[in-house]
C-alpha cells in the first residue's frame, strides 16, 4: 500500500540515463513516487527513494527503479537502498509497546524478525538488527543511537556506520529529525550470527 503524505516536505529524486546515442540525460526529476507511513499516525515516515537488486549493480541507458511491493526495511539480496526518514519526535505510548506490538511494528516493512525488544530488559521498543551496513546521514534536527551499551545523539552533518549492530532511534526532541540512510546487504560473520 503506497501513499502520499503531505504533512512533511516533499523529496526530490533527480534520476540520470542516457538518450539513444548514449548522451546523458535527466530521466526523471520530481518527488519520490513511495512514501509511506509505518507504525501508525506517530511512526516514521519512509521516503523510498531507489534500490539496486545486485552488486555490481547493472547499468544501462534507460531503465527505472526496479519493481517493488510495500516498504522494505532491508535491501535486496545482494543490493542496496536508499531512503529519507521523517522521525517525529517520540510518542510517550513507546513506554507501553509489548513486544509483539514491536514485532508487528517491523511487520509493517517485511521485517518482524529484526525486532529485538522483549520488553523492560529492552533499551527502546524499537530496537532491532538487521544483516546490512547501513550509512546514516543526519539532514536536520538530532537523533538519539541507542545500542545495547550506550547511546549518543546525532545532529545535522553527523553520519553513522551501522555495521549490523542491534540498534534503535530516539528522537528526544520536540521537532522532526530528517535522516538519510544507504542500505547495503550483508552477510554477519559466524560469530555474530544469532
Amino acid at each position: 500500500m503506497e501513499t502520499r503524505v503531505t504533512d512533511s516536505p516533499a523529496v526530490r529524486r533527480v534520476v540520470t540515463g542516457h538518450d539513444a546515442s548514449g548522451k546523458a540525460i535527466i530521466q526523471e526529476d520530481g518527488p519520490v513516487p513511495r512514501v509511506q507511513r509505518i507504525g501508525g499516525e506517530t511512526g516514521p515516515l519512509f521516503h523510498e527513494i531507489w534500490n539496486t537488486r545486485a552488486t555490481p549493480a547493472p547499468i544501462d541507458a534507460n531503465s527505472g527503479e526496479p519493481e517493488e511491493d510495500g516498504i522494505r526495511l532491508a535491501p535486496p539480496a545482494g543490493g542496496t537502498r536508499i531512503r529519507i526518514l521523517d522521525i517525529p519526535p517520540d510518542d510517550p505510548a513507546l513506554d507501553q509497546m509489548t513486544p509483539e506490538e514491536a514485532r508487528a511494528h517491523f511487520a509493517e516493512v517485511g521485517a518482524a524478525e529484526a525486532s529485538s525488544f522483549s520488553g523492560e530488559e529492552s533499551r527502546h521498543a524499537h530496537m532491532h538488527r538487521t544483516e546490512t551496513i547501513d550509512y546514516g546521514i543526519v539532514l536536520d534536527g538530532e537523533l538519539v543511537l541507542i545500542m545495547d551499551e550506550g547511546e549518543t545523539t546525532v545532529r545535522a552533518g553527523d553520519v553513522i556506520v551501522q555495521r549490523g549492530t542491534n540498534h534503535g532511534w530516539a528522537n528526544r526532541s520536540d521537532r522532526n529529525c530528517r535522516i538519510a540512510f544507504v542500505l547495503i546487504d550483508g552477510r554477519f560473520d559466524d560469530a555474530l550470527r544469532g
